[in-house]
Formats: C-alpha cells, sequence, structure tokens
C-alpha cells in the first residue's frame, strides 16, 4: 500500500540527487551495493545492542538507494536484467539483515521470546512473500496482487516503530511486529490465492485453443 502512493512522490524527490551521481560517473549497481552495505552496517552494528533510534537514522540514510539506482538506470537508459536481478536479490539481504538483527536483540539483552518469534516469522514471511511473485512470473503466471504488506510497508512501520521504542515510546514496536508478521502471512495467501486463480484460467483455456497447425477449410 505505501509502496503504491509513496513511491512516486519520493522519486520526484530524489531525481536530482540522482542526476547528480550519474554526471559525477556513479553506476546505479554501485548505488545499489553502496545501499545495501549501508543498511546491512547500520542494523548489525546498532540493533543487536539495543541502539534502535541511531540504528534506524542510519538505515533509514542508505535505504533510499533503493529508490536512486533505479531512478538513474531510467534516466541513463539502461534498466538491465542484471540489475533488477542485482537490486531485487540484495533487497533480500537488507530485509535479512533488519530482522535478523532485531532478533538477535531480543532473543539476547532484550529477553523477550514473544518479540523474537514475531521477527523470525516477519523475516520468514517476508521472503516468500518475495519469493511468491518471483516464482509466479518465472512459470509465466500473473502475480500482480500487491496484497496487505509489501516490502515498503514492512520497512516503514519497522523501522518507524523500532526509531520511535528508541525514543522510549512503550509497546508501538510490538504492535508493528504483530501487524507486519500478521499482514505478511496475509499477503502470501493473498499472492497464492491469484497465482491459483490464474493457472486455472490457463488450464481451462487450453482445450478451447486451437491444435498446433490447424486452420479451417
Amino acid at each position: 500500500m505505501l509502496n503504491k502512493y509513496a513511491r512516486a512522490f519520493f522519486t520526484r524527490v530524489l531525481t536530482p540527487f540522482a542526476s547528480f551521481l550519474i554526471r559525477k560517473g556513479v553506476s546505479p549497481d554501485t548505488v545499489t551495493l553502496i545501499g545495501t552495505l549501508g543498511v546491512v552496517v547500520g542494523a548489525l552494528v546498532f540493533f543487536p545492542f539495543g541502539h534502535f533510534f541511531v540504528g534506524t537514522l542510519v538505515i533509514t540514510a542508505f535505504i533510499f538507494s533503493d529508490l536512486v539506482d533505479g531512478n538513474m538506470a531510467r534516466q541513463i537508459g539502461r534498466s538491465t536484467k542484471w540489475g533488477a536481478f542485482l537490486d531485487s536479490t540484495l533487497d533480500r539481504v537488507a530485509d535479512a539483515a533488519i530482522f535478523g538483527a532485531l532478533t538477535v536483540w531480543f532473543a539476547g539483552d532484550g529477553d523477550n521470546l514473544r518479540l523474537t518469534v514475531l521477527c523470525v516469522i516477519c523475516l520468514g514471511t517476508g521472503q516468500v512473500v518475495s519469493y511468491t511473485k518471483a516464482r509466479a512470473e518465472s512459470l509465466g503466471l500473473k502475480c500482480d496482487v500487491s496484497g496487505m504488506v509489501e516490502r515498503a510497508d514492512r520497512l516503514v512501520v519497522v523501522l518507524v516503530a523500532t526509531g520511535l521504542d528508541g525514543l522510549g515510546l512503550p509497546y508501538i514496536q510490538e504492535v508493528a511486529l504483530w501487524y507486519v508478521a500478521v499482514g505478511s502471512v496475509v499477503t502470501v495467501f493473498q499472492r497464492m490465492i491469484a497465482v491459483r486463480k490464474e493457472a486455472d484460467g490457463l488450464e481451462l483455456a487450453r482445450p478451447n485453443q486451437a491444435p498446433e497447425g490447424g486452420g479451417t477449410a
């Protein structure tokens, strides 16, 4: 949901910065790699030790690279399959670092089994949400359903709540993790149902197709 409404706005805001990087000879792949490295370092250095506010600021500063690299690729007319593959793969790495680092905190000094389990669920289901779309498309099936919680929703909700928790606001982080965990599970089923309907539709249409090489007399 957030992805639908916020991406266009931030793309416009970040376009001048993307243009500046292009003029400096920076490639979109470089931005992707640096952005992911920044997110991973920010998550693993700060979150496992309970430094939620500072960690959130560092991660947020780098996470916008996901919009900048795509903007750069479009400006220079070089949106390649490799770039899309690299971006998608490193998105999974960044997500794993964020939720993995939170899991380490709650399993250790955070001492909260319930939130540890929630973080693991968020991590696992978040990966599956992305996989369902990628796998469907690799099989030639459409998966146009965004679902209840996309990647942008997961990151915005959890990072905002984690940052506020770092400022001392109670309960908000747990509420956010519950929302992401439940929403991700719902999204997986929404996409599975959509792909099942797509697959069934193709199966039903197949008998009605004219045989190969056939024609009218």
